[in-house]
């Protein structure tokens, strides 16, 4: 893997890939991008991406992603668990995942976070991973929607609700 240190080194910073994940990375989808021209592509081939069959309203079969490469993701199912624990931005993407749609699909969903991620990184030479912080939802939430809403859902509980700061 000599040729390879520099994307190793740059995949290395995202957390929950570590120097054995980065390098069975690179083996299973190479380091030129230009085959993927987006990260949907990437996503796609990787069997990482979303899969919505629905008609009339109705979801067909199990909304399974599709066999893709196993060792692709393995490492990625991994990389999810182990960034599930950690304070960062892809930390709490996995915990509030998890609080609505459960352990299974919040791996999917990190692991394709973590694959576009990947693109970036191996796309770009000169692209370094920054992680945006475990409180960025906390940061951009828009705190007028949720006191409407909860006013709202108490209203709708029957109660009336008059709002007063405290000082």
């Amino acid at each position: 893997m000599s040729p390879f240190t520099a994307a190793v080194e740059r995949l290395d910073e995202v957390p929950g890939i570590g120097l054995t994940a980065a390098h069975a990375i690179i083996a299973e989808i190479g380091l030129d991008m230009s085959r993927f021209p987006t990260t949907a592509h990437l996503t796609s081939w990787a069997k990482f991406a979303p899969g919505v069959k629905e008609s009339a309203g109705k979801r067909k079969g199990k909304n399974a992603t599709g066999h893709g490469n196993r060792y692709l993701a393995r490492t990625l199912g991994e990389a999810a668990v182990v960034v599930g624990r950690t304070d960062t931005f892809l930390g709490e993407h996995y915990r509030r995942i998890v609080r609505r749609k459960g352990k299974k699909r919040a791996i999917v969903a990190v692991g394709r976070s973590i694959l576009v991620i990947i693109w970036y990184l191996l796309s770009d030479p000169d692209a370094h991973f920054i992680d945006l912080g475990a409180d960025f939802y906390a940061r951009h939430a828009n705190l007028d929607h949720k006191k409407r809403n909860h006013v709202r859902e108490l209203e709708a509980l029957g109660y009336r609700v008059t709002l007063e700061l405290t000082a």
